[in-house]
């Protein structure tokens, strides 16, 4: 999984007053945890836009003044309730031996022909929560619906894998076709379209003998 380095400052810090000073400096006040203590630091709020406003996952590289370096995850962000930025954010620290639990998002590929003869795309899971490794977690979930027709569907069950576990039945349906009104309007277009092309021919034909 890709990772995004994130260049802060550990605070000494964590009262009331310095985290509001921090706030009005543009920086963001935030704490890992997941190790032997919180390890609290602050960063620009500009540098957590790309781990942020995003629909992918990343792992973070936090890199702390005098040399410190920490990998995490995201766990939680709270956001102002007027003007939507960043006040504070929580990380999780990555440990080689230790298994987390992630959320990753599901990106479909092709073209499925049930939508090409007028059903209803519905994607249900764009995202499925998984335990990994953190070497062992995906970018994506890949889903190719190119082979996808009407009434049928993509479940949990066909994206398994030895790498990580997923956290939702085998039957959660991740994405599927159905019959939309257009595709039996259109059916029936063509049948009317057939029948119609027959009455012409037969016309002629009394046209013809007469």
């Amino acid at each position: 999984m890709k990772s995004i380095t994130i260049k802060g400052s550990q605070r000494e810090s964590v009262g009331k007053k310095a985290t509001k000073a921090l706030r009005n400096a543009g920086k963001v006040p935030c704490v890992v945890y997941g190790g032997d203590k919180p390890l609290h630091f602050s960063a620009d709020e500009l540098s957590f836009r790309d781990l942020v406003y995003t629909p992918n996952a990343h792992t973070v590289a936090i890199e702390l003044d005098g040399g410190t370096s920490i990998n995490a995850v995201l766990q939680d962000i709270q956001f102002h309730p007027v003007t939507d930025a960043i006040i504070h954010i929580d990380f999780y620290q990555l440990f080689d031996n230790k298994v987390i639990t992630m959320d990753i998002p599901v990106r479909l590929e092709g073209n499925s022909p049930g939508v090409r003869n007028g059903g209803r795309l519905l994607f249900r899971k764009r995202k499925l929560t998984i335990k990994a490794l953190p070497s062992k977690l995906p970018d994506f979930f890949d889903v190719d619906i190119s082979k996808l027709k009407i009434g049928q569907n993509i479940s949990v069950g066909t994206l398994l894998s030895d790498d990580f576990t997923i956290l939702h039945p085998d039957t959660t349906v991740v994405v599927q076709v159905k019959t939309a009104r257009t595709a039996v309007a259109i059916e029936d277009e063509d049948e009317e379209g057939e029948e119609g092309a027959e009455g012409a021919e037969d016309s002629s034909e009394d046209s013809a003998q007469e």
